[in-house]
């Protein structure tokens, strides 16, 4: 068997891999980060109407939780922040996608910011990556991805909507 094979088996065996790994979206064998923030998508789909206060709590219940899982995860794996590891995404996502409308266009502009600012990892976005480990240095980079390119595309929508 080989390593993808050994891993991939791994990741459907357990539960905490599983969420991980997004269901795993984390296999794809290409760009597993983009996959994983896919989920996200979806994810934004179904509760993206959902009221802001319980949309909020939803975030922070998802980041708290994806501290624990992502730690888990890495450390079951022995490997920090294994490119497979896909939660975080889903929530930096779910972050710059908060209090914004469900359309296609938003979905798509938002999906192109967040993995711009995810890839690309401006200050502070890097210095966090390289300094903060454990579950919480998994998300954190995530999340403030998540939250630069939520302030790109309020402002967008403002400007859009005054036009």
């Amino acid at each position: 068997m080989t390593d993808k094979t050994v891993l991939a088996k791994a990741v459907l065996r357990d539960p905490v891999h599983l969420l991980a790994f997004g269901g795993g979206a984390g296999l794809a064998p290409k760009a597993p980060g983009t996959w994983g923030t896919m989920v996200g998508v979806v994810l934004f789909v179904w509760v993206g109407d959902w009221s802001p206060h319980w949309y909020l709590l939803m975030l922070v219940i998802l980041f708290g939780v994806g501290v624990w899982i992502c730690g888990a995860s890495s450390r079951r794996l022995g490997v920090h922040d294994h490119p497979g590891i896909v939660w975080d995404e889903i929530v930096g996502y779910l972050v710059t996608m908060y209090a914004m409308p469900v359309t296609i266009v938003w979905i798509f502009v938002g999906f192109v910011l967040f993995r711009i600012f995810d890839i690309w990892k401006p200050w502070p976005i890097g210095r966090l990556d390289r300094s903060v480990s454990g579950g919480l240095g998994i998300m954190l980079d995530d999340l403030v991805a998540g939250l630069m390119a939520w302030m790109l595309l309020q402002i967008l929508l403002y400007l859009t909507s005054t036009v």
